[in-house]
């Protein structure tokens, strides 16, 4: 299975992965396994694989991190010479790391150009997150009422957010928001309690 990272904010907008680049600079299609029954097999698309040593695997030339968004970062070069015999999943593993900090540069950027929020409000979710996850230490169901609030408060602000939105440009309120139309569309429609094909 390939292994993916998401924000909790960004989430499926921005869903990134190791991606791999072949020497002449192309992408690699899925790598098909067969079963050993003989019943079936499994495409696989891990970056892993990419070690020519199995039947239609090519050698990764590259890692690099890509992000659902089309973005990708820079290209980490594999050195084959000291990789030799070693498995690629884990003589490349400092290379995917890599890829990871360069996905978290880029969420960073994305939260970086989405809609800025009051300087006090920042502070006061921060500290409403924090004294709920202490409530939760010493009393529990006090942290769930607590949740079950904000879930309410959510519902009743996000609504009449969510309405006020309804008048601007889709594309323009997905990119403050950090998310693509989809997503967005999704996000209007629960706030706003409306069905998602109609905005």
């Amino acid at each position: 299975m390939d292994q993916t990272w998401e924000s909790d904010e960004f989430g499926a907008s921005h869903r990134g992965r190791v991606g791999v680049l072949l020497a002449d600079g192309s992408v690699p299609g899925p790598v098909y396994f067969d079963a050993a029954s003989g019943a079936g097999g499994q495409t696989v698309t891990h970056w892993s694989v990419y070690d020519g040593r199995w039947p239609n695997a090519p050698r990764a030339a590259c890692l690099q991190a890509v992000c659902s968004c089309g973005w990708a970062g820079p290209e980490h070069r594999l050195d084959w010479e000291a990789i030799g015999k070693a498995e690629l999943h884990q003589a490349g593993l400092d290379d995917a790391d890599r890829c990871q900090d360069d996905f978290d540069r880029h969420i960073t950027d994305i939260d970086r150009r989405a809609v800025s929020l009051p300087a006090e409000l920042e502070t006061l979710l921060d500290d409403m997150e924090l004294a709920i996850e202490q409530l939760a230490k010493d009393a529990p169901v006090a942290a769930v009422r607590a949740a079950r609030r904000l879930e309410i408060l959510a519902g009743r602000t996000g609504y009449t957010a969510a309405h006020a939105s309804l008048d601007q440009d889709p594309e323009q309120v997905a990119a403050a928001l950090g998310l693509n139309t989809d997503q967005t569309r999704t996000l209007l429609a629960r706030f706003g309690r409306w069905s998602p094909y109609s905005y």
